[in-house]
């Protein structure tokens, strides 16, 4: 099953004269600035957007990226180079047949909204399927479900004029998703707005996006915008794609010194994971293991505290090195008594910035875990803030909350009362 929605091939945009003679002299290696007479807007632009993700373009102004987003539905004709929307060209394509594909395959949100004064909020929404030829009740009935999913209940029979400017935005973005088109194109759709309700926008994207599945391709030129909702992000500079990753590709494997610098002030607390800085932890103990392994454990790798597991690592809770040490010397056989099970684990999806707290609160270095609650690896405070200020880590495994107990101590705990439970 083909999972790609949108795919570019060697795209070139070239404005003036001798167009085709001047992707000739880039194809050969010519400077974009020493083309004479032509401006070269996009250069050899080749990605694929897979189905459900949101990918990212981002750049500075005159970088191409808008440029770009035009090219993807036909607005901008290409100079060279392809476009496919679910395996399907655009390229070459007959006007007819091109606004076929942009009613009912491509739909676009503009920055500046585009939206048509004289009709009401619900008349907007329905605009797209009025295009696309659907009858007046049935787009009317889907109109008015996308207004209330994207949060304009009852704002149905106003005008645009009458709309604060994020509430025109919500209008703008309504009239895409209700056209339910494959992929939807955002061009600084956010830009306009002021910051509070710029992020409340990217926020409900999200959700709409964690709701409906849809495919989006969002043009910005904030760094932190893209890193926020992109699931991949192309960076552009002077016509090119410079790089494509995930936003913890791109700021922590930079390409070139200008995606470095151009990363270099990026809120690192909101990009990077807990799976991106976690790390193996010294030891753990299943279970069913005695007080005799849990405390050998914690002697071999100096901890004062580990974590305890099932057999499939799902986590118990976690045990400290003077409550095993009383089970010790009472000669009880199981840690049941000695576990605590207010560990606090965090999902590896969880944002650095959403870490401080739980690590604070945490006896040990916090647990991170998958989707079934196993544990996957830990992130010791001194980690956490290392990855926090962009240094190398500081740390290469779980740090003791507390000072273990001297090894004297326990060995003469341990050959009074030996044991032979095995450490997991």
């Amino acid at each position: 099953m083909n999972d790609i929605a949108l795919k570019a091939e060697g795209l070139y945009k070239v404005f003036g004269r001798h167009a085709d003679e001047a992707v000739k002299k880039l194809r050969a290696g010519t400077f974009r600035d020493a083309l004479d007479g032509a401006t070269a807007a996009v250069i050899d632009a080749s990605f694929e957007v897979k189905k459900g993700e949101i990918f990212v373009v981002m750049g500075l102004s005159g970088s191409g990226k808008s440029t770009l987003i035009r090219m993807l539905n036909g607005l901008h004709p290409q100079t060279a180079g392809t476009v496919e929307v679910g395996g399907d060209s655009i390229t070459g394509v007959s006007p007819a047949k091109l606004r076929d594909i942009r009613r009912k395959r491509v739909s676009m949100v503009f920055q500046h909204f585009a939206l048509l004064p004289h009709r009401t909020v619900i008349d907007n929404v329905a605009y797209g399927l009025e295009i696309q030829g659907v009858d007046k009740a049935e787009r009317l009935s889907r109109a008015a479900q996308i207004t209330q999913v994207v949060g304009l209940a009852g704002w149905e029979e106003k005008f645009p004029s009458e709309l604060s400017g994020g509430m025109q935005q919500r209008v703008g973005l309504a009239r895409a998703l209700a056209a339910d088109t494959d992929v939807l194109l955002m061009d600084e759709a956010f830009s306009a707005l002021d910051p509070l309700i710029r992020r409340e926008m990217q926020d409900q994207l999200l959700e709409l996006q964690a709701e409906l599945g849809k495919t989006i391709i969002f043009i910005t030129h904030d760094l932190n915008e893209a890193m926020y909702l992109g699931d991949r992000i192309a960076v552009m500079r002077d016509g090119r794609i410079v790089q494509i990753g995930s936003p913890e590709d791109i700021l922590t494997n930079p390409a070139n010194d200008y995606v470095e610098q151009f990363v270099q002030d990026v809120d690192r607390a909101r990009v990077l994971t807990a799976e991106s800085v976690m790390r193996k932890p010294r030891a753990v103990v299943h279970e069913n293991s005695g007080p005799h392994a849990a405390l050998s454990a914690m002697r071999e790798n100096e901890i004062s505290a580990l974590y305890v597991t099932q057999r499939d690592r799902t986590i118990v809770g976690w045990v400290r090195d003077r409550d095993v040490m009383s089970l010790v010397r009472r000669g009880e056989r199981t840690l049941a008594s000695a576990i605590q099970t207010d560990h606090g684990a965090v999902s590896k999806d969880t944002p650095l910035i959403d870490l401080f707290i739980p690590s604070l609160e945490a006896a040990l270095a916090l647990a991170v875990t998958d989707d079934r609650g196993r544990l996957v690896g830990v992130v010791p405070r001194v980690t956490l803030l290392a990855a926090l200020g962009g240094e190398p880590e500081a740390a290469t495994s779980a740090e003791p909350v507390v000072a273990p107990l001297p090894a004297e101590v326990v060995d003469k705990v341990l050959d009074a009362a030996p044991a032979t439970e095995e450490v997991r």
